[in-house]
């Protein structure tokens, strides 16, 4: 009954958001004498924060229309190159004369859409061919399609480098991590010929044994069985997945916030003075960043518990026993691989240490092939948007990409 009372809450509040926002619409229509007086730039204000009292649940766009290479406009064109029930491979097409590395980004499933990486995206653009894996809202997928766990993650993960074809790069952020590692190792030992030249992990809970935070404290703090009973429930039946159990969305976004509470009710507050008080363009980049925030999807439930236990409480992947469908995960196959691992100074979310863990664990690497980045002044979302993003973390992974390209011939 946790979906239903929440989607008749919710069915019961779109009218008045709907209201707000056409009034809203109205007074940014009135004459400038009338829209800036006081009160109805306050009234517009409380018009304008309505929409953020509810959640959105359809995929935005990604809006990549074209991008510049050496100076001049290329278009893109946003394409799938392979679609399955639970995901869809995206690629960022575009006509250049100049060969490119072909970069798989692997977004997180973590209850946002892939267009959390929009600005990732286009940073690497001009230098890179890139896909990236779009997962889709599970309460979307029909029951019909079975089971989505973390084993059908990597296995998704290894048909996608196939796609995309020989000698890709391999770009993961935060939660995917994981199975980014899985995934390669086990294609190294196959000799798959699509396994990356280079590994990016980017803020990810490599070995959570590392400096444990409040996220690996919650995911301790009961027994798989407790998250099972108590944060999954069934898709209701106006929805396509009908009767699949899922991780909702609308539950995942207040515990993002309750980890920010105090930030998050500041930029509320601030968002509201700036529309009363006439600052555009600030009150329109906090618009846009609550509208993407609050856009969730579910996740399958099998995915969720499997990522609680296997990850954050049994911590399989450190611990050296990772198995994927039967078979053994052996990160010491890892050798001829280039690995660079990233992290925020500030991050709240994937703690200094677990993700540069990686290093330790794949210690066949040679030295020189293993490089890790420590990313002063950001938080978790700085490490892969925003101006440090572009600045000085993109460069690196650009060069990283290059020499390992460079190294082709010794493998």
């Amino acid at each position: 009954m946790l979906y239903q009372t929440y989607q008749l809450q919710d069915d019961l509040l779109a009218p008045w958001r709907a209201f707000a926002t056409q009034s809203a619409q109205a007074m940014r229509g009135m004459p400038d004498t009338l829209l800036e007086h006081p009160l109805v730039r306050c009234a517009l204000a409380c018009a304008e924060l309505a929409p953020f009292t509810g959640l959105r649940h359809e995929r935005p766009a990604f809006a990549i229309d074209e991008t510049t290479i050496d100076g001049a406009t290329v278009a893109v064109h946003e394409r799938a190159a392979h679609r399955t029930p639970f995901a869809t491979l995206l690629h960022f097409a575009k006509q250049t004369a100049r060969p490119q590395p072909k970069v798989l980004i692997v977004a997180p499933l973590s209850g946002h859409y892939a267009t959390l990486l929009r600005a990732t995206v286009r940073t690497m653009l001009p230098e890179h061919d890139v896909f990236l894996t779009d997962w889709h809202n599970a309460r979307d997928v029909p029951a019909e399609h079975g089971p989505f766990g973390l084993d059908e993650y990597i296995e998704h993960l290894i048909d996608f480098l196939g796609t995309v074809g020989e000698d890709p790069h391999l770009m993961a952020v935060c939660q995917p991590c994981v199975p980014a590692l899985a995934a390669t190792a086990l294609m190294t030992v196959a000799g798959d010929p699509s396994t990356p030249r280079s590994l990016t992990l980017i803020a990810g809970p490599v070995d959570v044994r590392i400096n444990p935070n409040s996220v690996n404290e919650f995911a301790n703090s009961e027994t798989i069985e407790w998250f099972a009973r108590n944060v999954t429930c069934a898709v209701p039946a106006r929805y396509a997945g009908a009767g699949r159990l899922v991780y909702p969305g609308f539950l995942q976004a207040p515990a993002f916030m309750s980890m920010n509470a105090d930030r998050h009710l500041t930029a509320f507050q601030r968002l509201f003075v700036d529309v009363a008080s006439g600052n555009s363009e600030r009150a329109a980049r906090t618009q846009r960043f609550y509208t993407e925030y609050l856009t969730v999807l579910d996740l399958p439930a099998e995915f969720y518990l499997d990522t609680v236990e296997r990850i954050f409480q049994r911590n399989d992947l450190a611990l050296g026993r990772f198995d994927w469908r039967g078979e053994r995960v052996e990160l010491s196959a890892l050798r001829e691989l280039t690995l660079l691992t990233i992290e925020g100074e500030q991050d709240d979310i994937s703690a200094l240490g677990q993700t540069a863990a990686a290093h330790m664990l794949a210690r066949g690497i040679a030295p020189e092939r293993r490089h890790s980045h420590l990313q002063a002044g950001v938080g978790h979302y700085g490490v892969f948007s925003g101006s440090r993003w572009e600045t000085e973390i993109y460069p690196l992974i650009r060069e990283t990409i290059r020499a390992a390209d460079g190294g082709a011939a010794d493998r």
